[in-house]
């Protein structure tokens, strides 16, 4: 439930409609996949130029999954 968490704090602190802001976990026995989905105009702003936000949000999940030695991964869902 923690990665969860972070990837929806993070997520509400970049888009201008944080209240449209849904982030779902689906739990595998090894692997996690959080999925986020925001509103349309604010995709681009969880995404970054050259994915580089979204890359970082990626980099932060896995760093915390390891902590937790499990995997987690992120799809932006459009």
């Amino acid at each position: 439930m923690e990665m969860k968490n972070l990837i929806e704090y993070i997520s509400k602190a970049l888009v201008d409609k944080p209240e449209e802001v849904i982030v779902t976990e689906i739990e595998g026995e090894q692997t996690s996949v959080i999925e986020l989905k925001v509103a349309k105009e604010d995709l681009g702003k969880v995404i970054g130029k050259q994915g580089r936000t979204a890359r970082a949000m990626r980099t932060i999940l896995s760093a915390s999954s390891t902590k937790l030695k499990k995997r987690s991964v992120l799809e932006i869902i459009e």
